[in-house]
Parts: structure tokens; C-alpha cells; sequence
């Protein structure tokens, strides 16, 4: 009997060109029909028997069905990051109308013009973190027009995250931190291409996702992760912007050795005791801090596409929100540094 119901739905959709979806559903309310008579009648009625006669056939059946729809969704996503990544987007040599009203304000500076404009849009940039320090980085460079922007992480928003890292929602929390602020990107500029990777940097994965970039920008929060994209943007001689901060104090520098700067290990070549550099949660931070400094990522990223003023490399600008002071120390790479053994002096 249901057999015969369920051809005689599919055979009429059919006929009448509804969509394959759609009858899909439509075997799925059937049989959800089918379990509410089994629970609603009594043993032994007849069209409980003419049904099968026991629900926990139809709930096995609705079951292994839930599973093959919930593999095919998965897989179907899966192979659409595959072809995103594999098949960017072509973009027009020319900007549209909007794009020229949007990024007027750039276009009309004359360190970056119409030129640096287009350097943004072909640049790809990835941010490592989506916290306090990632989420400005990556709202200025949505909005600047940077092409192409991955952004890697494997926290998911929380309730307390949302005192500084002002890119996600109170709507968001628990939702995987890139793909809230992949969609805060998207919302306020949806000319760029915005590439989420809801996992941990490891070290089997870093070379091959930094080959894919052209500048990447670290914003984490602890020295493992740091010192790991160091090591990768050595490797890849990809420039690298790192920030930190603590309490009311950050600090921003440009590390390039294959240009003759130093790169991260140079300037801080010991980790030092977690006791000294306490986390955010334990320490406490100034909300609007990583705002100030994420911003300076993001400034310092446009200056670097663009060629435009002088970078960070070889200079660690230190800002101190407290007594509102900045102060700039020069920084040289080390002949024994054992991640760029002292790139940075062969290329000056």
C-alpha cells in the first residue's frame, strides 16, 4: 500500500515537472505520515497492517534515509569548496561603477590610484585567526577590496569573544569563528572572494596554504602558532605582519627576510615563561585595543600590496593604550637565527 502511494506521488510530480527535490520531500512526508498512523492507531488495525504493521520498520527506513541525504549535503559541499578553490573567480580588468564609487576615497590618494586599487583586487591575503586581532584586519581588508582573503581557524564564537572581536554577532555565537566573519566580510563587500578554513594551522598543511598567498598577516595568540607561521613564511618567502597584545599594550612589525628584514624568531628567539605573558582571559584586555592594532595589520597590509610609504621591516612599533605613547625599536635580523639563519643580511 505505501509502495503503490509512494509510485503514484513520484509518477503525478513527474507529470506535472515538479521538481526532483520536491518529490523527494514529499516520500519523506509519507513516511513520516506513515510512522504518526502506526503511533496514533492501535495493534492489529487494519491499516496499521496494510502499512507494514510495526513502526520501527519505517523509522529504520526514514533513518537510513536521513543518513544518505545528510552524506550527499556533505559531499555536495565539499566538492563546492573544491571547485571554488580550484576555479577562481574571473574578475573584469575594469572596475564597475560601484567599485569606482566605493573605493574612491583610495583611488583618488596618490600613493595608491587606480593602480594600487587594482593591486588590492588581485592580491590574496590570508589572516591566521579570526579573534581579537583578526576580526578589524579582516573587516578593512573586505572593505579596502583585497581580492582574494582566507581567513584560518578552528575556535568557535563565544559570548565572552564578542567584548573585542567586533566582526562577529551575539546572533553567531557557536557558529565556527571564519564562517561568521566570512559572512560579516561578504555582507559589507561582496566584490571579494572570501576563503574560510575552520581548522588548526598544522605544520602538514601551512607550506601548501601559504603558497597559495601573497602576504599573510598572524593575529593568534599563543607562541606555538607563531612561531609556526614564521617558520612556514620563511620557507614560502611569503612577508608576514604579526601583531600581539596583552592588557593595554600591542605590538605590530613587518617580517620579510627575502627583502632584507628580520623575520619573527630574529626578534623574539625564546618563548617566554607563560607566567610573564599571561593570556587574555587571565590578564584582561582593553576592548577597543585590538581594534587599534588589527587596524595597523590591515594598514600595513594595504601599504605593503600597494608599495605605497615605508613598512614595518625592521622596525617594532610598540602602542601603549594606557599612557597613550608609541614608540618604534629598530629590529636586525640575527646571523644565527635558526628558522632564516640570517637570510635578511645576504639580501641587503
Amino acid at each position: 500500500m505505501v509502495g503503490a502511494m509512494a509510485l503514484a506521488l513520484w509518477v503525478i510530480g513527474a507529470v506535472m515537472k515538479v521538481p526532483t527535490q520536491v518529490r523527494w520531500n514529499m516520500m519523506a512526508i509519507l513516511i513520516v505520515g506513515v510512522m504518526m498512523v502506526h503511533v496514533i492507531l492501535p495493534d492489529g488495525h487494519p491499516l496499521r497492517l496494510a502499512m507494514g504493521g510495526d513502526i520501527r520498520l519505517w523509522a529504520i527506513l526514514f533513518g537510513f534515509a536521513i543518513i544518505v541525504w545528510g552524506y550527499r549535503k556533505l559531499l555536495g559541499n565539499l566538492r563546492g569548496r573544491v571547485r571554488q578553490s580550484a576555479e577562481p573567480e574571473v574578475k573584469s580588468d575594469s572596475f564597475s561603477p560601484t567599485e569606482l564609487d566605493r573605493y574612491a576615497r583610495h583611488i583618488v590618494l596618490r600613493e595608491i590610484g587606480g593602480p594600487g586599487q587594482k593591486a588590492l583586487r588581485n592580491a590574496r591575503v590570508l589572516v591566521v585567526g579570526a579573534g581579537g586581532l583578526g576580526s578589524p584586519a579582516l573587516s578593512y581588508l573586505a572593505a579596502a577590496g583585497v581580492g582574494t582573503i582566507g581567513v584560518i581557524d578552528d575556535d568557535d564564537v563565544e559570548n565572552a569573544n564578542l567584548q573585542r572581536q567586533v566582526i562577529h554577532l551575539d546572533r553567531n555565537i557557536d557558529m565556527p569563528k571564519v564562517h561568521s566573519a566570512a559572512e560579516a566580510m561578504k555582507a559589507q563587500n561582496p566584490f571579494v572572494t572570501v576563503l574560510p578554513y575552520a581548522r588548526r594551522l598544522t605544520a602538514d598543511i601551512a607550506s601548501e596554504l601559504f603558497a597559495d598567498y601573497d602576504l599573510v598577516l598572524d593575529g593568534t595568540d599563543n607562541f606555538e602558532t607563531r612561531r609556526l607561521v614564521n617558520a612556514t613564511a620563511v620557507a614560502t618567502e611569503t612577508p608576514l605582519i604579526a601583531a600581539a597584545l596583552t592588557q593595554w599594550e600591542g605590538q605590530i612589525s613587518l617580517y620579510d627576510p627575502a627583502h632584507g628584514g628580520p623575520c619573527y624568531e630574529c626578534v623574539f628567539p625564546e618563548v617566554p615563561d607563560p607566567a610573564l605573558v599571561p593570556s587574555c582571559a587571565e590578564a584582561g584586555v582593553i576592548g577597543p585595543l585590538p581594534g587599534v592594532i588589527g587596524s595597523m595589520m590591515a594598514v600595513e597590509a594595504i601599504k605593503q600590496i600597494t608599495g605605497a610609504g615605508d613598512g614595518l621591516s625592521g622596525r617594532l612599533m610598540i602602542y601603549d593604550a594606557l599612557y597613550a605613547q608609541i614608540r618604534t625599536i629598530a629590529v636586525k635580523p640575527r646571523a644565527d637565527c635558526p628558522v632564516c639563519q640570517g637570510r635578511g643580511f645576504a639580501t641587503k
